[in-house]
């Protein structure tokens, strides 16, 4: 029984895409000498349109990667991705970073920092062109890049915006 619940396990953390994005040591001056702690952050996607990030913070750097990768799965968010890009042009902000996410033509690939690409690996995005404005914090480069995320339209509110048909837009 416990084989089954181990395989489980396994297979659904091999359906999502995992990303350390960063690393952080932290050390305290106690009395004994310095302690040690840790915090991670993180992206889960799976290559599909569905992405989410995570922060975790321990004394060991393996719980701080298991508590983000745990949090990173509960807040996954929806992105509409059609022929490997977005859909339109969109600027994300958060504190003092901005990202401007804007669609590629097919072949171009992933033009973004590493912070940017990992999202964009984990939505399963293969065509897309990004500028990182302002503080470079990876922590802030993620969340102003979920807020641009988050206010993308789907390929059928664009094409009514526009007044023309989903066919149109898309080919």
């Amino acid at each position: 029984m416990e084989k089954q619940n181990k395989f489980d396990k396994e297979k659904d953390s091999k359906e999502f895409i995992e990303k350390l994005v960063r690393l952080n040591r932290t050390a305290k001056t106690v009395k004994g000498g310095r302690r040690m702690a840790f915090s991670a952050l993180t992206v889960v996607g799976d290559g599909n349109g569905h992405v989410g990030f995570g922060f975790g913070k321990a004394n060991d750097v393996s719980d701080a990667i298991r508590k983000s990768l745990e949090k990173a799965r509960r807040n996954l968010v929806s992105v509409p991705v059609k022929n490997g890009t977005l859909p339109h042009e969109m600027l994300g902000k958060y504190k003092s970073s901005s990202i401007l996410l804007k669609p590629a033509c097919p072949g171009t690939g992933i033009i973004a920092g590493g912070t940017v690409r990992a999202i964009m690996d984990a939505i399963g995005a293969s065509d897309v062109i990004s500028k990182s404005l302002g503080s470079s914090s990876p922590v802030n480069v993620v969340r102003a890049t979920f807020n641009a995320l988050a206010g993308i339209m789907d390929a059928k509110a664009v094409a009514s915006s526009r007044g023309k048909s989903l066919q149109e837009m898309w080919g």
